[in-house]
């Protein structure tokens, strides 16, 4: 796919800044290639990713687990997510959908975004505009690990 980049959830991390506020990053890794992506969200969002990435599941489905289902019951197909711009350090997203030969771009948090992606087991890309504006190169430690 001309001008996307794939990238898998490497990790959800909580972080204090100077001021003392926190919030979470969710760390996306380039699948070939050497950058990260982070990208801030809000306490909920993040458990759902980390939730969604260990497949913990719940005794009732939570939102994106009812997207997911409403999508499989309505017959409709998540294909991909994209993390396609970024506005005034905002990041936007749209989940890549089919149904028949129909296929639908829905506006999306990236948050959101991700976590359906990971239920849906469905690939997650980055825009080559948006990685090169927000994307950071990560390097080898001596061990030969990666590492921001």
């Amino acid at each position: 796919m001309k001008n996307l980049i794939e990238v898998e959830v490497k990790n959800v991390i909580f972080v204090r800044n100077d001021e003392g506020e926190n919030s979470f990053l969710v760390i996306l890794n380039e699948k070939e290639g050497r950058r990260v992506l982070p990208i801030n969200v809000g306490l909920f969002e993040a458990q759902a990713i980390a939730r969604a990435k260990e497949g913990i599941k719940t005794e009732r489905p939570l939102t994106h687990d009812l997207i997911v289902n409403i999508f499989k019951e309505l017959d409709v197909k998540i294909e991909k997510v994209i993390i396609n711009d970024l506005v005034n350090e905002v990041f936007y997203a749209r989940i890549i959908v089919r149904r028949d030969d129909k296929v639908l771009s829905i506006d999306a948090r990236p948050s959101d975004s991700i976590a359906i992606a990971i239920l849906a087991n469905v690939p997650i890309f980055v825009s080559a505009n948006v990685m090169e504006k927000a994307g950071q190169e990560i390097e080898e430690d001596e061990e030969g690990d990666l590492e921001a």
